[in-house]
């Protein structure tokens, strides 16, 4: 059984609500998924996992939130030469370009990317649910 580790912040819970249902498409298709949340996390616990969701919303102009989550994702870099990952996240404004560039320097870094990043504006509705279920079950 393969582990995997949904690692996000959320400030308003939109990112949260997406957090869980990756942990449930992982656990639909068999995976051990822990939810935890950045301030829980650090690199040295990445070797636990077989593959990691990374979940982060865009904030100020299109950036990782800087306080908590991009200190420790900078931790996390430099072991994801080779991990099995993914990416997602709420936004409330822009297009999306913080998370195309984050793709980009998870690829960058050598990261192997289990499916196509999944983002949704605002509060996730029914199809930005079941993209987030579809990308746990990607990493499983």
């Amino acid at each position: 059984m393969s582990k995997v580790a949904v690692v996000f912040w959320s400030g308003t819970g939109n990112t949260g609500v997406m957090a869980t249902n990756v942990a449930e498409g992982a656990k639909e298709a068999g995976a051990q998924a822990d939810v935890i949340f950045v301030s829980d996390f650090s690199a040295d616990k990445m070797d636990e996992y077989d593959a990691i969701a990374f979940g982060c919303p865009s904030m100020g102009a299109e950036q990782l939130e800087e306080g908590e989550f991009e200190p420790v994702f900078a931790q996390c870099e430099a072991k994801l030469n080779g991990k099995k990952i993914a990416l997602f996240g709420s936004y409330g404004w822009g297009d999306g370009e913080w998370m195309r560039n984050w793709d980009e320097t998870c690829r960058n870094d050598g990261a192997v990317m289990a499916c196509d990043f999944v983002i949704c504006n605002e509060a996730p509705d029914d199809e930005a649910i079941d993209a987030c279920k579809a990308l746990g079950k990607a990493l499983a």
